[in-house]
């Protein structure tokens, strides 16, 4: 693996191979001194386009706990304001000795341009609402570590799914490894060609309640037009929100998850988003250990470090 750009790619093998590393650095994590010497002398850019509190500062968190360095890009008072392109950007940011970028941009493909252009390992933070590989392994993990396994599970991604790169990404590896995935929203929310993914579709949230093992739920993305397709939020929450009533209806051992940022009295309820099966800063800690393995996968750390 070179660098990591999409989910869609992985086989099982990989995926699994990930989720066990991260496994590992999640015990790192917990150690008085949450600190390995791995990549020590490597140094890790974060070059952010878009507005990130959690992808971003995990990725930071990460490569410091791996002992790496990091510098941080902001473009609004770099020379981009000068007209400067984003290629002689990048590659001026790689002259200065940078050894892995991680990019999040508006525009999809940006982080497969990177790749193009430059010869160190590239990291998708996320490219318009096409792809977040890390936000799914973490996702995976999170699953994976309730659960013990992926295969066979029921897992209902809920919401505005047409604007979503976690739902793309989250969709191609929770099928991988093994989980049914169905998508639940209006056909306004939900993409224009479903029938080409490994999913089902449902437009009721409340025809999968009584059967599903995991409800994913997604923010309605109005940055990206979301929001024009429902009169009101009270209304969102009536067809789709993650209400007590619903809650109270799911299996016993079923739980709740969303990426972030959350909207509280929308897409889920107060009460329902501070339960105890709602894993939600589960998968906020989760993201620190998997971007970890990400960086170390990457820059051939030493497994003996």
């Amino acid at each position: 693996m070179n660098n990591l750009l999409t989910t869609e790619h992985l086989d099982r093998e990989v995926l699994e191979e990930l989720l066990d590393e991260s496994d590992g650095f999640a015990e790192v994590l917990t150690r008085p001194i949450p600190k390995v010497p791995a990549l020590r002398g490597k140094t890790v850019a974060t070059m952010f386009f878009e507005p990130s509190t959690r992808t971003r500062m995990s990725f930071e968190k990460a490569a410091k706990a791996l002992s790496a360095d990091t510098v941080t890009f902001s473009p609004g008072t770099s020379a981009l304001s000068k007209g400067e392109s984003l290629k002689d950007t990048a590659l001026t940011i790689r002259a200065m000795g940078v050894d892995l970028m991680v990019v999040r941009h508006k525009a999809t493909g940006v982080a497969w341009r990177l790749a193009e252009w430059l010869d160190i390992p590239i990291v998708n933070g996320g490219d318009g609402a096409h792809q977040h590989p890390t936000q799914a392994l973490l996702d995976c993990l999170t699953i994976r570590q309730h659960f013990g396994s992926l295969d066979g599970l029921k897992i209902a991604i809920v919401g505005d799914i047409k604007h979503s790169r976690v739902a793309r990404s989250d969709i191609f590896a929770m099928t991988t490894l093994g989980a049914q995935v169905v998508l639940v929203g209006p056909p306004t929310l939900l993409p224009i060609d479903p029938e080409v993914w490994p999913i089902s579709v449902a437009h009721s949230i409340d025809e999968v309640l009584d059967d599903i093992d995991v409800v994913y739920l997604l923010r309605v993305q109005t940055e990206r037009g979301g929001g024009s397709v429902f009169p009101s939020e009270s209304e969102y929450t009536r067809r789709f929100g993650m209400t007590s009533d619903r809650f109270a209806r799911l299996r016993p051992e079923a739980i709740v998850m969303h990426p972030g940022p959350m909207n509280r009295g929308v897409e889920i309820g107060y009460d329902v988003a501070d339960d105890d099966r709602a894993l939600i800063l589960q998968q906020v800690s989760n993201g620190v250990a998997t971007r970890m393995a990400v960086l170390f996968r990457l820059l051939g750390g030493d497994h003996d470090a």
